[in-house]
């Protein structure tokens, strides 16, 4: 880049002298900078028109001129960095940040959250990780889940007050009264962030190509095939009925991208830039809904900063502060809430752990002080008593006596509080004689996983969006933990028994028969909760329209920047964000 590259010329004349005057030819310059003579000339001419140095050459070849230096490569870059990012350079900034991570904190602090800049609302997220790519189907992280809800949109969506399906690429559809035919009528006046018009014929690509995905194949087992019955309409033919169907089609892993390019979708925000430093989104002006007031979103994913304890944005991933460092004990809290969804255990029963012995288990880990001592950050997390609220755990007698197993083995995945889970646990029980075997499969799911088949317990997380009950139901169909978990008839016999359950048209007998489910699944001590976590966004005064919803994160349409008054234009507004 050329402002790169004009930063380190400049340092290549700075060092030899440290910014002392310097007594040097034209060719010795050229020498050091790389360079001819011919083009050393003209960087010195441009480098005193900015101000950056004087030189005063001497008639004669081989002549020493003098070199002052009026300004240090540091305050240069600094002004270099703030230039780019006054003028929305992002990938300008990046690189000259390269060159000075130390500065970089303090650089980057004032631009970071929300701000009007060139007359336009952005807001800039600092975050601790770079962010997976967005692929279709399921995707492990709640950041990169969040991030698809923003960029792609369903056939339906999740009404965000009642967690119900409701039209999106849709406007509404029609169920036979057989369950067997599901009509979905597209809106007419669908843009793609490209620009170009949304045929439904894209939208039927679409969906054929994701239902080859082995894991939405699972999701989508009851549909027989899917018609272009008029030109805006896609109709779903079932093998049997589906009433889920409108709940699947509505997650985030259903989105639909354009068949050509799988990162231009129809959703509030296009993806303007995807790197492993810089991920940009900006609105859609074809938006088919309500258009965000918020013109531009950018996570600027700099570990760097967490490593030297910033302290501003991301403290843990389901804590936000939005706020500079000196802010931080003057931020309100503007949303907050107990995750729905937790961290789990599970136990595959056989040879090695018979059905006592894993209640034993699972009552020692409820009924002991394992789960309150947890050396993790205070009100991070709250220990689980049920899956969802009125779905409880049994409660069992007698267990006391039970001997468990002499060894077992724990396969565990992220998140990091399942490091210290483990390590209480197998401390615990070698005090009851069993010693435990820990393995971490680094990863936020089980995805290509090895290690299940010889696990007898195994953690992890389990993410809950919108619409939790179908969430679980999606859990249990579709994730290549519980072929591990159960053994073959046990497993044939749950997804014949989710069969069952999806042919009920009401909603609340599905929900019924889905809790009889899970309330087996922990009665036979197969599952059980471990804990969930405390989400929390606190924000100065200013930032708007932050309301937490269900992934832990805020809906970037609902966010919103008060413009400046007049005598603030162009100041910088309070810091905030993810």
């Amino acid at each position: 880049m050329r402002l790169l590259n004009r930063l380190k010329q400049y340092q290549r004349l700075w060092q030899p002298s440290a910014g002392e005057p310097q007594f040097v030819t034209v060719s010795e310059l050229a020498e050091r900078c790389f360079c001819s003579e011919r083009h050393v000339r003209t960087l010195l001419r441009q480098s005193q028109e900015a101000g950056w140095l004087t030189w005063e050459s001497q008639s004669g070849r081989g002549k020493r001129g003098q070199l002052r230096f009026l300004v240090t490569p540091e305050s240069l870059r600094n002004t270099m960095m703030e230039q780019a990012l006054e003028k929305g350079q992002q990938l300008n900034v990046l690189a000259l940040a390269q060159l000075a991570p130390g500065e970089l904190r303090a650089m980057l602090q004032p631009f970071m959250g929300g701000q009007w800049q060139n007359d336009t609302p952005t807001l800039r997220i600092p975050y601790y990780r770079p962010l997976d790519p967005l692929h279709p189907g399921f995707l492990p992280g709640r950041a990169e889940q969040h991030l698809a809800g923003q960029i792609f949109s369903g056939l339906t969506r999740f009404d965000s007050h009642n967690q119900r399906p409701c039209g999106d690429l849709a406007h509404h559809w029609d169920i036979s009264p057989d369950g067997l035919r599901w009509d979905f009528y597209i809106r007419s006046t669908l843009y793609w962030h490209n620009g170009d018009v949304v045929a439904t014929s894209q939208l039927h690509e679409r969906l054929l190509m994701l239902l080859n995905l082995p894991a939405l194949n699972k999701l989508f087992i009851s549909v027989k095939r899917i018609e272009i019955s008029h030109p805006q309409c896609l109709t779903f033919i079932l093998h049997r009925p589906d009433y889920w169907l409108a709940h699947r089609l509505a997650s985030y892993c259903s989105h639909l991208a354009h068949p050509q390019q799988p990162l231009v979708g129809t959703g509030p925000f296009r993806l303007a830039l995807f790197t492993p430093e810089l991920v940009r989104l900006e609105s859609h002006d074809h938006f088919h809904r309500s258009h965000p007031l918020l013109k531009t979103v950018e996570y600027w994913i700099t570990p760097q900063l967490f490593a030297q304890d910033l302290g501003t944005s991301c403290r843990h991933p389901v804590q936000i502060a939005i706020g500079k460092r000196e802010e931080l004990t003057t931020l309100s809290q503007v949303s907050s809430g107990i995750s729905l969804g937790f961290c789990y255990l599970t136990l595959k029963k056989g040879p090695r752990l018979n059905l006592q012995q894993a209640r034993r288990l699972v009552d020692i880990i409820h009924h002991t002080s394992l789960l309150q001592t947890l050396p993790v950050d205070e009100n991070l997390i709250t220990p689980s008593q049920a899956l969802l609220p009125d779905w409880t755990m049994p409660q069992w007698e007698g267990l006391d006596e039970v001997e468990l197993p002499a060894r077992l083995t724990l396969v565990y995945h992220l998140p990091v509080e399942l490091h210290t889970m483990a390590e209480q646990l197998k401390h615990y029980l070698a005090t009851l004689g069993c010693e435990l075997t820990i393995i971490f499969h680094n990863a936020k799911n089980w995805d290509n996983s090895a290690v299940l088949a010889d696990a007898d317990l195994m953690m992890g997380d389990r993410l809950i969006g919108e619409a939790p009950e179908y969430t679980l139901e999606q859990w249990l169909r579709c994730d290549q933990l519980w072929p591990h978990v159960l053994d073959a008839p046990a497993f044939s016999h749950l997804q014949a028994t989710l069969d069952a359950l999806q042919i009920q048209p009401d909603e609340g007998d599905r929900y019924a028969a889905l809790a009889l489910v899970f309330a087996n699944l922990m009665n036979d001590a197969t599952l059980t909760p471990l804990f969930n976590y405390h989400y929390r966004i606190s924000a100065p005064p200013g930032v708007n329209g932050v309301r937490l919803n269900a992934r832990g994160w805020f809906d970037f349409t609902e966010a919103w920047l008060p413009p400046p008054r007049n005598e603030e234009a162009g100041r910088r507004l309070p810091q905030t964000l993810p």
